[in-house]
């Protein structure tokens, strides 16, 4: 043998073992884009022995798509989870077989044995009861509707996927909220603005006729928590969406929804009219505009008989609105309910507005524009608000427009991508600030007028409710960016569906399924998880601080940034630190803002006394000598902050360091490397902003806080002008 043919035959081995190597890479990082539906067998002895004894076979009454969808799914969960396959079965009435169906599709003898139950769910609900009839032993899944039975099959596994027994289920339940979706802010290029995942799912330029695997699975992850709309393109929106070339396109994406109980929805341009419609005018009086816009509901309806409906972002940052012909938001949001009105359509009207004429405070701007329409909007109409006044901020208080337009239906609007949030770089469980906005007391009707009970309706008695998360999902494999990212699309839908669970609940489902059921691993990880938003607002924006990342990216702290051309884009213009202290006056003396709530939660608020110190400086502007309950003044207390976020990071990647054996090695390695990140960026937050803030406080970091080991020069010389998603 040559030395030239044996050095080819090694670089030809070599080659074939980093081949082997990348192939099992890739095989082992599918895992990340099956989500929290991976099926995993289960490996606890005692509760497979249980789950194998208890099913036999499936019969699935019924031949509708969904019906198939939720039999084919179950056959693929079941033949991961229990090792084996599971077919189906022609007879009901077999002993140990999984039932499922609509009631009105059971035997006699199954609906009379759900009765009771079935009349207590509405018409997404489902109920899954073990019945038992002599020797025969059989567990049903059934429903109202054939997505109902889809959800109660998705809900069927996920006890599986957590190790539970069902021995004897007795489970109904129902969503709490009609309207659960995914707000993508996609455009038709594919990128995707505050986007940190890849780009855009949707391949326009391949559809209709390519049907990507991806829109399946998609759909098939938000079936298993219980979204029910999608709205693919972005608040700016581009007019050429309602074009018939997109229209097209959409069509096909609903096709692939439909069965899966997801509707689409679609953002207007209110300027359509005339870029796409050759009018002069978009005004909302004009009789014209009327016509089109009722023109091109019903050529939308006659593609998509069960298309949802308009999300508007109008007069907001620049985009185009009935503002911009001298008339009001009601204005254009009826004109557009009337030409969707006669096919069960609804108008999602953003009320995420500010303006630069009226720079006072931007957190009155929307209440100020809204409020005084209560109850003039048309029956499908639904305002949909964002959880803060300002804007998806690591910590806001709520919205002061929940409870304040009790005539009106509100929609929640949460981000569930991480905007101000590190992007899809830092780990922060989201679903800790949902619930903590959703309990928070608005006492518009007295103690206990909680934010979920406004969105759900059962505070005022509204038709349609709804919920909004701003989604994180884009074309990298794992779909979110960072595998915790997931978490955050999961428990959105977890909380749109009930918006009174817990977060720590949703946790643990998430980790059982996506990762491991061993206790050694849940407990320490949730934990982290549960920690991980506090974090977040430590290292970033603590004891109230807001709006102070860099300019527009939003990466970064940029608390010195004070030259844009909008006052209220301007950082200094929201903590507004000088040598007298720091924070926004938001009390009664000075701008008022707190009187926007009910009596008693402007009483809270306006009061230094008596304000929650992690809302302190939202509402005041205080002293860097001021006193704070822990008897640290308020310049110690904001650095001591600081640290402690950088020391929750430093002890969340010890946590994750430990778990190596409960994770497969590429996720594993992946979140191990971005919580390196992750700490790095909290130690530039501290520094950067400490620094700042030293400036005019003229005081030492108190002990315990690292000293930076750049200059403030430095931290303001770094520039990122291809942070993604902007």
């Amino acid at each position: 043998m040559s030395l030239q043919f044996q050095k080819r035959c090694n670089y030809q081995k070599a080659i074939l073992y980093v081949l082997m190597l990348l192939g099992i890479q890739t095989l082992t990082a599918q895992k990340d884009y099956k989500l929290w539906l991976q099926y995993n067998k289960v490996t606890n002895s005692k509760i497979l022995n249980e789950y194998q004894s208890a099913i036999k076979g499936i019969h699935a009454f019924g031949k509708s798509e969904t019906i198939a969808i939720a039999n084919k799914e179950l056959q693929q969960g079941l033949s991961g989870l229990l090792g084996h396959e599971i077919n189906s079965s022609t007879n009901e009435n077999t002993t140990n077989t999984l039932v499922l169906g609509t009631v009105n599709q059971l035997s006699t003898v199954l609906q009379q044995n759900t009765k009771k139950e079935t009349a207590s769910i509405n018409n997404e609900g489902f109920v899954i009861k073990t019945i038992q009839s002599g020797n025969k032993k059989q567990i049903l899944i059934t429903a109202k509707t054939d997505t109902g039975v889809l959800y109660g099959v998705f809900h069927f596994l996920k006890l599986l996927q957590t190790n539970q027994s069902i021995e004897n289920l007795a489970i109904t339940d129902s969503p709490r909220i009609n309207i659960r979706m995914l707000n993508h802010w996609d455009n038709l290029d594919r990128t995707v603005e505050r986007g940190y995942a890849g780009f855009s799912l949707w391949n326009w330029q391949k559809l209709p006729e390519f049907i990507d695997q991806r829109y399946i699975d998609y759909a098939r992850a938000n079936a298993s928590i219980g979204i029910n709309g999608t709205v693919i393109n972005n608040v700016n929106a581009n007019a050429l969406i309602l074009t018939p070339q997109y229209l097209e396109k959409v069509e096909a994406l609903a096709k692939v929804f439909r069965p899966y109980g997801i509707k689409v929805y679609l953002t207007a341009r209110f300027s359509a009219p005339i870029e796409i419609g050759k009018l002069k005018t978009a005004d909302p009086y004009d009789v014209e505009v009327q016509k089109w816009w009722k023109d091109k509901a019903a050529e939308i309806y006659a593609r998509i008989p069960d298309f949802g409906g308009f999300l508007v972002k109008a007069n907001s940052e620049g985009q185009p609105g009935p503002q911009n012909y001298g008339r009001n938001h009601v204005d254009g949001a009826n004109m557009l309910a009337d030409a969707v009105a006669p096919f069960g359509g609804i108008v999602m009207w953003r009320a995420f507005v500010y303006s630069e004429h009226d720079a006072d405070d931007r957190a009155k701007q929307a209440y100020s524009e809204f409020v005084p329409y209560d109850g003039k909007f048309r029956d499908n109409v639904i305002v949909q608000v964002k959880n803060g006044a300002i804007d998806f901020q690591p910590r806001e208080p709520f919205h002061p427009m929940f409870g304040a337009m009790p005539k009106t239906p509100l929609m929640m609007e949460f981000q569930v991508t991480q905007e101000y949030l590190g992007f899809s770089t830092h780990l922060v469980y989201l679903p800790k600030l949902y619930q903590e906005v959703l309990e928070s007391d608005t006492y518009s009707k007295g103690k206990g007028s909680t934010v979920a009970k406004i969105i759900d309706g059962s505070l005022d008695n509204h038709k349609i409710t709804g919920i909004a998360g701003v989604a994180n999902i884009g074309n990298d494999l794992n779909w979110t960016g960072h595998p915790f990212a997931q978490a955050n699309w999961y428990g959105f839908g977890r909380l749109a569906w009930n918006p009174y669970e817990d977060s720590k609940t949703i946790a643990e489902d998430w980790l059982r399924m996506t990762f491991s059921n061993e206790e050694k691993f849940i407990k320490p990880v949730k934990e982290m998880m549960l920690e991980s938003r506090e974090a977040v607002v430590n290292y970033m924006t603590p004891l109230g601080l807001h709006h102070i990342m860099d300019t527009g990216h939003h990466y970064g702290p940029g608390p010195w940034v004070s030259n844009l051309s909008r006052p209220e884009w301007n950082p200094t213009y929201y903590h507004k630190a000088d040598k007298n202290g720091i924070g926004f006056d938001r009390s009664s003396t000075g701008s008022n803002a707190t009187a926007q709530y009910a009596p008693e939660v402007a009483k809270m608020f306006d009061n230094t006394a008596t304000c929650p110190e992690k809302d302190l400086l939202w509402f005041h502007h205080l002293s860097w000598d001021y006193k704070l309950k822990n008897g640290e003044t308020l310049w110690n207390s904001l650095a001591l902050k600081y640290q402690e976020g950088v020391n929750q990071v430093a002890a969340m990647n010890t946590t994750w360091n430990t778990m190596g054996n409960y994770v497969d090695e590429v996720p594993f390695k992946e979140v191990q490397m971005l919580l390196n990140i992750q700490h790095k960026e909290a130690k530039w937050w501290r520094d950067a902003c400490l620094l700042y803030f030293q400036q005019y406080s003229g005081k030492e970091l108190p002990k315990g806080v690292e000293k930076p080991t750049q200059t403030l020069s430095y931290f303001k010389s770094l520039k990122f002008p291809f942070a993604p998603g902007n």
